[in-house]
């Protein structure tokens, strides 16, 4: 019976190092902490900008990645429905604030069917993705989902072009879904 500690107690002390590389392969997923954006004078900002494995992008007050779906023309908005609950447009009432390092005259609003108003930024309607629990993530980054491509932007409100994040979403062919 002694023996049997000592095998109890190595058996433990192995496991302890494996939890601990499991938990950090699964907890940061490769996204970037991103601060919540403030404006030039400290208050909060409706978009902001953050640093990512995309360079430079636009983030909502939460730190999440902003997305531009171009399957819209123009600053109206062609994504309801099921496609809206899986890329939830950037709404907001009144006017919209721009955070440190962006154009504030390149920040708008867009009316969506219900009368809700959606940020725009350089005449694209704003989004994020449902599979950005985090902020810094950017999992929605090159996916074509419901008919059309999706992009982070940034901050001179063209699509950032490097590549999609390694942490997850992965290309998804086909017309609808994510």
């Amino acid at each position: 019976m002694t023996r049997s500690k000592p095998l109890t107690f190595l058996a433990s002390a192995a496991v302890i190092p494996l939890v601990a590389l499991a938990l950090a392969a699964c907890g940061g997923g490769g996204a970037a902490t991103a601060a919540t954006p403030k404006t030039s004078s400290g208050a909060s900002a409706t978009v902001g900008v953050s640093n990512s494995n995309l360079g430079s992008i636009l983030v909502n007050s939460a730190g999440h990645t902003l997305y531009e779906f171009k399957g819209d023309v123009g600053t109206k908005s062609s994504c309801t429905g099921a496609c809206a609950t899986a890329w939830p447009p950037l709404l907001v009432t009144g006017k919209p604030t721009a955070g440190t390092g962006l154009t504030a005259s390149k920040l708008g609003t867009s009316s969506r069917s219900g009368g809700s108003q959606q940020v725009t930024y350089n005449g694209h309607p704003l989004y994020m993705f449902v599979k950005d629990t985090k902020p810094g993530q950017t999992n929605g980054q090159g996916l074509t989902a419901f008919g059309a491509s999706w992009f982070a932007l940034t901050p001179s409100g063209n699509q950032a072009s490097a590549p999609a994040s390694s942490s997850g979403g992965g290309a998804v062919s086909g017309g609808g879904g994510y």
